[in-house]
């Protein structure tokens, strides 16, 4: 008997180029929060303690109550127009943008989608489409600048997960981590430059995602990569050395985590006489929880709280046409021989 898709058309052979974020809850209320929350909190790559010492506290002290308070956090910031969280927002813009360039460049022979790592759209779910709208080959590009095992390599092993359930696996290539492209640091210089009309403040702080200081010393390159976009923008900007600080923040548990802490070094720097500070967030490639709350309320409240005066947090690239180019010459690098 001759199966059945052998008697059906296939659709053309296509490549798909998949970029993938973070995630996002699908609400603010307590049982989306509260399953977001899990999923992330459950990822090994995350929170790397044994399940049987985690779970527990996990499932029952921190669900219990976390829920409310990042919930309470993400209504101050959500896009009540088309119900959904900034991060979401973003993303889909800077698809559409890298849609357009990559079908201008490469016409229909591309596909250009996004997911998440943590809830909606899932990656399974996206490389499902792709799949069955014809992609054959897949270029994925995780939007981490620096790579990190609990970013970069989550979303790598949440795409190699997706990819066993698929009965035909499309070839994948997996993209290495911007964090120090020239590309990369002429968009961050520019950012800087548009939002500081060209001014130099005392200190410029690049605030960056923190991570457990032992995942660094088991070999995690995330530290390395951070300083190293901090120094490069420092040499693109043409600054002194001295006035970029590089700093860590979202610290979470008990563990010591790479310092210095964000929240406590703009106190410290208010308490030394530098009333009037700047700061970026480069590990980012679109704003969300914790740069629109975490820096422009807590670690701003921190900075004036101590005594400082002026406060300028520069956006994300997002969907400024310099990252997204960014993006497609990551693409481009990638797609060599395949369109």
């Amino acid at each position: 008997m001759t199966p059945a898709d052998a008697r059906s058309p296939q659709p053309q052979a296509k490549t798909g180029i998949l970029i993938a974020n973070l995630g996002t809850p699908d609400g603010y209320d307590y049982w989306s929060m509260r399953r977001y929350l899990n999923e992330f909190l459950s990822d090994k790559r995350v929170i790397d303690y044994p399940a049987w010492k985690w779970q527990p506290l996990l499932q029952g002290i921190i669900l219990t109550k976390r829920p409310f308070t990042s919930g309470a956090n993400y209504k101050l910031i959500w896009n009540e127009e088309l119900n959904e969280s900034p991060l979401m927002t973003i993303t889909r813009s800077q698809t559409e943008a890298l849609r357009a360039r990559a079908h201008a460049e490469w016409g229909d022979r591309v596909m250009v989608d996004f997911c998440m790592r943590y809830g909606n759209p899932s990656t399974d779910e996206v490389l499902d489409r792709m799949v069955q709208a014809g992609c054959r080959r897949i270029v994925f590009l995780p939007l981490y600048p620096q790579y990190a095992g609990a970013t970069s390599a989550t979303a790598n092993d949440q795409l190699f997960r997706a990819l066993m359930q698929q009965k035909w696996q499309p070839s994948v290539r997996t993209c290495d981590p911007y964090f120090n492209r020239e590309d990369y640091i002429a968009a961050l210089a520019a950012s800087v430059e548009r939002k500081l009309e060209g001014r130099k403040p005392p200190k410029l702080v690049a605030s960056y995602h923190g991570m457990p200081r032992r995942y660094a010393d088991e070999g995690d390159p995330y530290y390395r990569h951070c300083r190293m976009t901090s120094d490069l923008l420092q040499r693109r900007l043409g600054w002194e050395d001295g006035i970029i600080d590089t700093t860590f923040q979202s610290v979470f548990g008990s563990e010591e985590w790479l310092r210095p802490y964000t929240v406590e070094h703009v106190a410290e720097l208010a308490r030394q006489g530098y009333t009037d500070i700047a700061v970026i967030s480069p590990a980012f490639a679109a704003d969300c929880i914790e740069t629109l709350e975490e820096i422009n309320g807590e670690i701003r409240e921190s900075f004036e709280h101590a005594g400082g005066k002026e406060f300028t947090y520069i956006p994300c690239l997002n969907d400024d046409p310099a990252h997204v180019e960014v993006m497609l010459n990551v693409i481009r690098d990638n797609i060599g021989g395949w369109v």
